[in-house]
């Protein structure tokens, strides 16, 4: 039996500062998030979520605080799985982002056919992948594959 990978669901990143990650993603993502968890026992604060783009994809940040022990990631790296976001403006996005705080990671890389990415590090430590992909674009426009 074969696994069925549908798409993209979810994306989490860490942070320590978990209202200073609210403020800098509200003010990335243009929105509120719509969810928030709290601890019952502490009272901290430890997820945010939103739900941005064409396809109201979900974007959370979970405190540091409730990572896994078993992860291995370093605090002092950035890091993590680099999801790349589908963005039109390229160029424009990269400015904003490191205007906002952002440092550049990867710069724009041109690939093939049209394609072109770059990564930056969000103040919290996590990569931020984006990407101008014709092909998502297409899809996302309704010209098919």
């Amino acid at each position: 039996m074969s696994i069925e990978l549908r798409g993209f669901c979810t994306l989490n990143f860490y942070a320590d500062d978990m209202a200073a990650a609210r403020e800098w993603y509200t003010e990335v993502l243009g929105l509120e998030p719509y969810f928030e968890a709290i601890d019952p026992a502490s009272g901290m604060v430890g997820y945010y979520e939103w739900r941005i783009g064409d396809h109201q994809d979900e974007f959370g940040v979970i405190n540091r605080a409730w990572r896994s022990p078993a992860d291995p990631t370093t605090p002092d790296a950035p890091g993590g799985a680099v999801m790349n976001w589908h963005v039109d403006d390229l160029d424009g996005t990269l400015a904003r982002l490191v205007e906002l705080g952002a440092t550049v990671h990867q710069p724009r890389v041109d690939r093939a056919e049209g394609f072109a990415n770059a990564t930056v590090a969000d103040p919290f430590g996590n990569l931020l992948g984006l990407m101008y992909n014709p092909h998502w674009k297409a899809m996302a426009d309704g010209a098919g594959a």
